[in-house]
């Protein structure tokens, strides 16, 4: 079986929906938390077979408001990237995956937002990446990944929504498997959100059936792509 390391930035970020494709196919996964009392961020030797880093709320990687393990997570993804371990990004974890790519990070505001991705690539995710999708974010910041990077698919504004550096990572501008109690957990947990979110949230509320159907095939081929059935 394989087994993924997650990195969570916040106690109401997690995989969402994403945690019922994985368990579906046997893949186990293992969550740190480094703001938890006694919690740090893992040891590159301690990584098996893919590292997910989630997304980070009101934290960025910019300036504005770094999330503190900031230093101490790129070096973790530089490693993962050296060794040849899987990377997923989502929100902040894009981010991450960027400046150790080559790339940098443009700093924003927090925002939430509902918007739509475009496929821009044919064969991205091995050809099972929907030619539209539900792009949601809550976070701040934005990537911008590296010269080489592969773009599969771009939001509205033609900024990048998912890129691929090299082989094995991904870098996810929002979150797949996002469920509306993580975006209400994370207005609870911060005194920093965005302005008036509820209609958002309700919008998110109603296009739930089309974000589980699109994460299927968007599943199947990050799991393709990592080899995590092999």
């Amino acid at each position: 079986m394989k087994t993924l390391t997650v990195l969570q930035h916040t106690s109401a970020e997690y995989l969402g929906n994403i945690e019922d494709h994985l368990e579906g196919r046997r893949i186990r996964f293992r969550y740190s938390r480094p703001f938890a009392t006694g919690g740090r961020v893992p040891k590159a030797g301690q990584l098996l077979d893919g590292l997910v880093l989630l997304g980070g709320g009101p934290w960025g990687s910019a300036g504005g408001r770094n999330v503190p393990t900031l230093i101490e997570e790129l070096t973790l993804t530089k490693a993962a990237l050296q060794k040849g371990v899987p990377v997923l990004g989502f929100g902040l974890g894009a981010q991450l995956l960027s400046i150790m790519a080559g790339g940098s990070v443009e700093q924003g505001e927090l925002r939430f937002e509902i918007d739509e991705a475009r496929r821009v690539d044919a064969g991205a995710l091995g050809g099972l990446l929907p030619e539209r999708y539900p792009l949601v974010i809550y976070g701040r910041d934005r990537p911008v990944p590296p010269p080489d990077a592969r773009i599969l698919a771009v939001d509205s504004a033609g900024f990048p929504a998912l890129f691929q550096v090299g082989d094995n990572a991904l870098g996810f501008t929002g979150h797949p498997g996002v469920k509306p109690a993580i975006v209400e957990d994370l207005i609870m947990e911060f005194e920093e959100a965005p302005a008036d979110p509820g209609p958002t949230l309700a919008r998110l509320r109603e296009i739930q059936p089309v974000l589980e159907d699109a994460l299927v095939p968007i599943m199947a081929g990050v799991v393709k792509l990592f080899r995590w059935m092999d």
